[in-house]
């Protein structure tokens, strides 16, 4: 029987022990090594708020919003479900049931999951369309292309049910290792392929058509004496840019490859569970230990790396033209030099972590804490 253990990654980096709990708990309180406390800075830029609300809190969860064109779909663990158009609210629900998975949305429609393995789907409206059920607790956001809502479900299947009614097209699974991470890591959508990565470091390119496996990649090789230690998943989003992909494995490396055919471009050592972000010169990483990198789009070389965020527990990067933003445990939004990794700014919002992807929006991007507060943030 394989065995599924969600561990506490701050705790792993500091001693190598682990603990069974909520799988995403590791962000909601404060990390087991004490973190850096937080420096005074000289600002170059200012974070501005470009509209603040709340939909509520994401209790044990990573519940990640949605953003299509000005709207913002947001939940929370107690089943609300809300759309923002530039920062009003124009429509809030109740799904009926506590939701585990983030929100996925088109504009026509929006899907999210539970812990009992229900997806529901509501229309542009709020009005409840279908209920469809997979094979297990749903800890992602749904993602909506060519017609299909594709779910990743926590025993690493992906679905793909029909848009219109919720019925199941086909699903995507394969063989995991004994031991893996618990973790909230759906799928990604680039023209007619998902891309999703999985436990023991792979990386594959699924049809949308039928969910044949188009390409494998590996971003990283189990090693060590133990299952602990040959732990090395990929358990957060990869990124496209232009013709490349790129992912992060924990206890593992961050690796790009060639989107159309898999083939390795280069590959980096380092463990990040928060994600990496891409833009025209390198690729940015948040790190276990509370580090952020900028690596060499081309080959992976170090540009330069910030460490004075050591065990703030990091969100994924998210890459500004000139700048990049990080949250942390905390919940403040840190804006690094593009150039450089210095601190350009820093901004706080109600104290609760941040572990939800960062979105872009327009003139800015968005971030959603813990506690369901929703920040629209432009750097000025």
């Amino acid at each position: 029987m394989r065995i599924v253990l969600a561990l506490l990654l701050t705790a792993l980096a500091a001693c190598s022990t682990m603990e069974k709990m909520n799988p995403v708990n590791w962000f909601s309180s404060a990390p087991k090594v004490k973190p850096a406390e937080l420096e005074p800075i000289s600002p170059s830029a200012v974070l501005a708020a470009l509209w603040q609300s709340g939909v509520g809190s994401a209790g044990g969860y990573v519940l990640t919003p949605a953003v299509v064109g000005t709207s913002v779909y947001a939940a929370a663990q107690d089943g609300s479900i809300a759309r923002y158009d530039s920062g009003g609210q124009i429509w809030r629900i109740n799904a009926g049931k506590p939701i585990s998975g983030g929100v996925g949305a088109d504009g026509r429609i929006v899907a999210v999951g539970t812990a009992k393995g229900e997806v529901l789907a509501f229309d542009g409206s709020g009005k409840a369309l279908w209920t469809a059920r997979v094979t297990s607790e749903v800890l992602a956001a749904p993602q909506l292309a060519e017609g299909l809502v594709l779910v990743r479900s926590g025993d690493n299947r992906i679905f793909a049910l029909d848009a219109a009614d919720g019925t199941r097209k086909w699903v995507y699974q394969r063989s995991t290792p004994a031991l893996s991470l618990r973790s909230n890591v759906g799928v990604i959508v680039a023209g007619k392929a998902a891309l999703a990565g999985f436990p023991g470091g792979k990386l594959v390119a699924i049809a949308l058509s039928n969910g044949a496996p188009l390409w494998e990649a590996t971003v990283a090789m189990p090693r060590g004496a133990t299952e602990l230690e040959r732990v090395s998943d990929v358990t957060s989003a990869p990124v496209v840019a232009g013709s490349e992909v790129c992912a992060a494995a924990y206890q593992g490396r961050v690796a790009c490859f060639d989107l159309a055919s898999g083939n390795h471009l280069w590959s980096r050592d380092m463990s990040s569970a928060s994600g990496i972000d891409i833009d025209g010169r390198n690729v940015y990483v948040s790190d276990d230990k509370g580090a952020v990198h900028a690596l060499d789009r081309v080959n992976g070389a170090t540009v330069w790396k910030q460490d004075k965020l050591f065990m703030r527990q990091l969100s994924r990067p998210i890459a500004l033209g000139g700048h990049v933003a990080v949250g942390d445990y905390q919940g403040v939004v840190h804006l690094l030099r593009r150039e450089t990794g210095a601190f350009a700014a820093r901004y706080s919002t109600d104290g609760s972590g941040i572990a939800a992807e960062p979105q872009r929006i327009e003139r800015g991007f968005l971030m959603q804490t813990r506690n369901g507060g929703l920040h629209a943030l432009a750097v000025n």
